[in-house]
């Protein structure tokens, strides 16, 4: 049997196939936090790589934002690391690597104006196989603001993904991602796991204006019963709050029952700050549990 991720050291967690990696963090029992930074931006501590001051603060799950895959650019990186950066990752934090894939829509009815990323940033066959080459632990299909992502081309993308694609696969939106349709609805939710979705991804509480509680428990009872986990998502720039503010949103999340929380990237240096990271482990977790995350040596 698998151990669950928040006892686990980092030789460990880097063997786990998807569907293990899958029951350790179902067995940690909403403990797990994922950090999202922005690795194309210089970081808050240039020499060093955003993933590692994440990882510092008590970050498990690593999702890198705004990297094209095809032609990589990750600060705290030498340049002749671009070739396989998941594995420089790997060695130095000790924990999951993930991207973000977008599944841009160009027939998408549009809430606010587009905005154009490369090809390397977009969810396709070419850029699947390349993570999969690269050895992406996971992927998450989702939207940033502005570039058109809709629940249908992230439910399209999954099926896809299932063909060349061996990690964890996590689906949804944190916000509208620029496109006029509802960003959680039952309907989407059930699509995204016919195809094959591991995680669910639906915004946090209290980052998105009318998602309740009340509808996040909906769509995290109905994920659970039908075998997907949940994850929550800070992508508003709210990251950027205050202290109390990211304790109250990671608390309301824990009660409707999310298996991961995400904090977004949108702090010095494309990271949330390093006393949110830390403050929402210390809410989710405990000072124990976060102590052995930050302790642990990832030569264990």
């Amino acid at each position: 049997m698998v151990k669950r991720f928040i006892s686990a050291n980092a030789s460990e967690i880097l063997e786990m196939s998807a569907a293990e990696l899958k029951q350790s963090i179902k067995a940690s029992e909403g403990r797990v936090i994922c950090s999202e930074n922005v690795a194309i931006r210089q970081s808050f501590i240039g020499d060093i790589t955003n993933s590692e001051i994440a990882r510092s603060a008590g970050a498990d799950l690593i999702l890198l934002n705004g990297v094209d895959v095809l032609k990589p650019d990750i600060k705290g990186l030498e340049k002749r690391e671009y070739n396989n950066f998941v594995k420089e990752l790997h060695h130095l934090v000790g924990r999951p690597i993930g991207v973000n894939l977008e599944p841009v829509d160009l027939t998408a009815k549009m809430a606010e104006e587009r905005i154009l990323i490369s090809e390397g940033r977009q969810a396709s066959v070419e850029t699947i196989k390349e993570i999969e080459r690269l050895g992406m632990d996971f992927v998450c299909f989702t939207g940033n603001p502005g570039a058109g992502v809709t629940n249908e081309s992230i439910k399209n993308t999954i099926k896809l993904a299932k063909e060349h694609f061996s990690g964890l696969i996590i689906a949804g939106k944190m916000h509208g991602a620029g496109v006029d349709e509802p960003v959680v609805s039952e309907d989407a939710i059930k699509g995204f796991i016919e195809e094959g979705a591991d995680v669910i991804l639906v915004p946090a509480v209290g980052t998105v204006p009318g998602f309740t509680d009340k509808e996040l428990k909906k769509a995290v009872d109905y994920a659970h019963k039908h075998g997907a986990l949940v994850m929550s998502a800070i992508g508003t720039s709210q990251e950027g709050s205050d202290v109390e503010t990211i304790r109250n949103i990671a608390l309301r999340n824990k009660i409707c029952g999310v298996d991961i929380q995400h904090i977004g990237d949108a702090g010095y240096g494309g990271l949330a700050p390093f006393e949110n990271i830390f403050a929402m482990s210390v809410t989710l977790r405990g000072l124990r549990h976060t102590v052995s995350m930050l302790a642990r040596s990832i030569n264990r």
